[in-house]
């Protein structure tokens, strides 16, 4: 009985070193979504900067159409002046040009502020450009070290996992059984040393009789109050 919860003992040992591993793998693997996750974001916002970009672009050809259109009806009219016989027909045409002027001057106007805005969106955009591209530089080789890591950790896991399956072989199915059932229920903790005639695993105080029993080695002991696995550390207790 006594090797087979050095057996235990060690499979613990085993499980808790994969355990740990697989959390740092998960907490490197949440480190990566994040740094993918800024560069996406910052994707993201320069792609809407670039089709803002567009329909300012579209916008401006759109009133460069129309400027283009006011200022030939102008040189139309004007010419058409030339021809005109009567007082009331020049000023008709004259009312004309005059709206055409103002619709120009408007055009300008609102030209000019696209310009002014399509250049601050130009200078936004070349600098979310450096930022994005010093950030997936920085997130690549970020990246690669963390994934670099998870990869050890899967080695370490696998050649823990092959010891496990080693150590298993030498153990029952039932107590395999209930060692992880115990690994659950414990937050992977399925054995606790006793040390002083307390459960370490729940630090409470075990029956005298339960604690001298754990002395012949005889059977497999479980804590009253914890269920855990009892393991007596002799050499401790005597020194």
């Amino acid at each position: 009985m006594k090797k087979k919860l050095e057996l235990l003992e060690e499979l613990q040992v085993i499980d808790q070193l994969i355990d740990l591993k697989k959390t740092e793998q998960a907490i490197l693997s949440t480190d990566i979504d994040e740094l993918q996750k800024v560069v996406s974001e910052m994707q993201s916002s320069l792609s809407e900067q670039q089709s803002q970009m567009a329909d300012l672009r579209k916008e401006k050809s759109d009133l460069e159409v129309a400027l283009h259109a006011e200022q030939e009806n102008i040189r139309r009219s004007e010419t058409n002046m030339k021809e005109i016989k009567t007082n009331k027909e020049y000023q008709a045409v004259g009312k004309e040009i005059a709206a055409a002027r103002k619709q120009v001057s408007d055009i300008e106007e609102q030209l000019l502020l696209l310009i002014t805005r399509m250049d601050e969106l130009n200078a936004e955009m070349d600098k979310m450009q450096e930022e994005l591209a010093s950030s997936e530089l920085t997130s690549s080789a970020s990246v690669a070290e963390k994934q670099s890591l998870i990869e050890e950790f899967q080695q370490s896991i696998d050649s823990s996992l092959a010891n496990r399956e080693l150590l298993v072989k030498g153990l029952g199915n039932n107590l395999v059984r209930r060692y992880n059932q115990l690994r659950e229920q414990r937050r992977g903790q399925a054995l606790a040393e006793v040390r002083d005639g307390s459960c370490l695993g729940c630090n409470m105080n075990l029956p005298p009789q339960l604690y001298n029993n754990l002395f012949k080695y005889d059977e497999m002991y479980f804590c009253p109050h914890c269920q855990r696995i009892l393991m007596l550390k002799q050499g401790t207790e005597e020194g």
